[in-house]
């Protein structure tokens, strides 16, 4: 094993920890931006250099063997390696140029942050700003962004950043629904939750489910269809056209919305105007994500 780890590069191993990962060739070849065949193409030729079959292709997927296992753990080691090495030469840039990759939830992006990238791009025309809105978490320790724009409670320890704002969150209901309602409320909710939300018990005691999804665009839109009651953030249902917020005190969130970097990047050039950036356009924002800007729904 030693012999064979000589002839082995960082470049094999970074197929092998996708496949590791994602047990599809297809899925793996998703991750790191190459086509299927190439990722099983690779795999074979690593297979064939350190004379070892390190995955059994089965029907639904590869399965590691156990000489795979074996390996799995040196070759995390030396991804977290590469990773801190790319890091620190990415931290010292103090070029406003290049490449920048910020990630945001897709609809916080949609309604408060693309309206502000113009501006952004005016100011710095050398930096080459990508915009990630994918439903799940972007890595950021593994550089798949450099600057997050997160709405949590408790960002991950090895991130840097501030609390901009808290969220603010309400009740909203389409215009038609609130006039026609008549007995207990319909609400929507988020799926998955195993007791009844703290607003449904406090205001609508005796509310009917009409719906649960897990995405707030979505509740949007079924708000908007008049499908019933949601609790949204503030910057979602403010700026949601046929979509209007009850006048009912709720307990205030204890998430925030966070601008976030690795520590490795904080003295980067163009992450620091970039975050500077993001928190002068959310200040600007405040009254949209604290919901100060809503008429409320009286009964009339």
């Amino acid at each position: 094993m030693c012999n064979n780890a000589q002839v082995m590069n960082w470049d094999d191993l970074r197929f092998f920890l996708a496949l590791c990962r994602e047990r599809s060739a297809s899925r793996a070849g998703k991750s790191i931006g190459v086509n299927h065949t190439t990722v099983a193409r690779r795999i074979s030729a690593l297979e064939k250099e350190i004379g070892t079959r390190l995955f059994d292709r089965q029907p639904n997927g590869y399965a590691m063997t156990q000489a795979a296992e074996n390996m799995y753990g040196h070759a995390l080691r030396m991804e977290e390696q590469a990773q801190a090495i790319d890091r620190e030469i990415f931290g010292q840039d103090a070029e406003l140029t290049g490449l920048l990759k910020l990630t945001v939830a897709h609809d916080f992006a949609e309604r408060v942050i693309v309206s502000r990238l113009p501006q952004f791009q005016a100011d710095y025309p050398c930096i080459d700003l990508q915009l990630l809105t994918t439903t799940g978490l972007i890595d950021l320790a593994a550089r798949e962004a450099d600057i997050a724009v997160r709405l949590t409670n408790k960002p991950p320890e090895y991130l840097v950043g501030r609390k901009v704002l808290p969220m603010r969150h309400g009740i909203y209901g389409s215009p038609r629904y609130l006039r026609s309602a008549e007995g207990p409320a319909n609400v929507i909710l988020f799926r998955g939750g195993d007791v009844q939300p703290e607003w449904v018990a406090e205001h609508f005691p005796k509310a009917v489910t009409a719906l649960e999804m897990d995405d707030v665009s979505t509740m949007v839109k079924a708000v908007r269809n008049h499908m019933g009651l949601a609790r949204l953030p503030c910057y979602v249902g403010d700026s949601e056209p046929g979509v209007q917020r009850l006048d009912v005190r709720l307990t205030p969130s204890t998430w925030g919305v966070w601008v976030l970097s690795h520590v490795d990047l904080r003295s980067t050039a163009r992450v620091r105007v970039c975050r500077e950036f993001l928190f002068e356009a959310l200040e600007q924002q405040r009254e949209l994500i604290l919901g100060e800007r809503s008429s409320y729904y009286n009964g009339a």
